[in-house]
């Protein structure tokens, strides 16, 4: 990985489109995950367009192999070469306000390069799940360190307040199903009835700080990266977590409404059912 970020970025884009379909040969798991999660959450889509968004999704991951290796050890110089920002502005106002910032952002597959590209000119705090390999332990944590100050763990929720309170800048998503507890079963796309953590709730109060949409997306030309931070939400949080947890919602389907195919579809969003004895949406 570290030799290929010395590639030209269209070449790596070339190469990972073709492991991108390479990889749609060697994991059917993963493909049918994918092709299911499309199927639920576009219904409106004809079946030759979902097999459409299907396949360019699977390209679209390929390149994201790519996407990480530049993250992690491309020097800031050629970052910047290949990137665009809108909306500093809104972090800035906000820090200097004395209030912490969330950066609501999804699990899209150029993430990794959105955080060393928001670093660039505001180093924040990512919250992240410790591998188990501690080699990739290693790697991801030196990586994502080269222009941001640290990472805290997913369940440290004490550390997240307390960065927020400094006030610093941290992300967070809750885009994925993380199972039943501190869920909430709220519409996603199509999907009526989807698991979503109330969490942004929970941080903005405790951590007295705003919630600024933050999305991502690798350029259609493949040859850069670009990242925009909306305005902090007006009356978040709210006086419901449930009413809070559908506007993020909305929110999440607007950002991965800019592209798509490059949001990480692979992930069994909806595997959490509102009853245990509700049957998978999976089989």
């Amino acid at each position: 990985m570290r030799l290929s970020q010395l590639l030209p970025l269209r070449q790596q884009m070339r190469l990972g489109k073709a492991i991108g379909r390479l990889a749609m040969k060697l994991v059917k798991g993963r493909v049918n995950t994918a092709k299911r999660n499309i199927e639920l959450c576009f219904p409106q889509m004809s079946a030759a367009e979902q097999a459409v968004l299907l396949t360019q999704n699977f390209e679209e991951t390929g390149k994201a192999i790519f996407d990480i290796a530049n993250a992690w050890w491309w020097p800031d110089s050629k970052v910047q070469q290949h990137m665009t920002i809108k909306g500093q502005a809104h972090v800035e106002q906000t820090l200097a306000a004395g209030q912490g910032v969330i950066l609501f952002a999804v699990h899209c597959l150029p993430l990794e390069m959105g955080a060393r590209i928001f670093g660039q000119f505001q180093p924040g705090i990512g919250v992240y799940r410790p591998h188990n390999n501690p080699l990739m332990e290693y790697l991801q944590v030196n990586g994502r360190l080269r222009s941001n100050k640290g990472l805290v763990a997913k369940r440290d929720i004490r550390q997240m307040v307390r960065s927020l309170r400094s006030p610093d800048v941290i992300w967070y998503t809750a885009d994925q199903d993380f199972g039943r507890s501190s869920a909430v079963f709220i519409p996603f796309f199509a999907v009526p009835d989807a698991a979503t953590i109330t969490g942004a709730t929970t941080l903005a109060k405790l951590g007295k700080a705003k919630v600024l949409p933050f999305a991502v997306v690798r350029n259609d030309d493949d040859n850069g990266y670009s990242i925009e931070i909306q305005a902090p939400l007006d009356d978040f949080p709210g006086e419901n977590e449930l009413e809070d947890a559908k506007r993020g919602n909305q929110i999440v389907e607007s950002i991965i409404d800019r592209n798509r195919a490059q949001y990480m579809w692979l992930h069994r969003r909806f595997k959490t059912r509102p009853n245990k004895d509700d049957p998978s949406l999976y089989q």
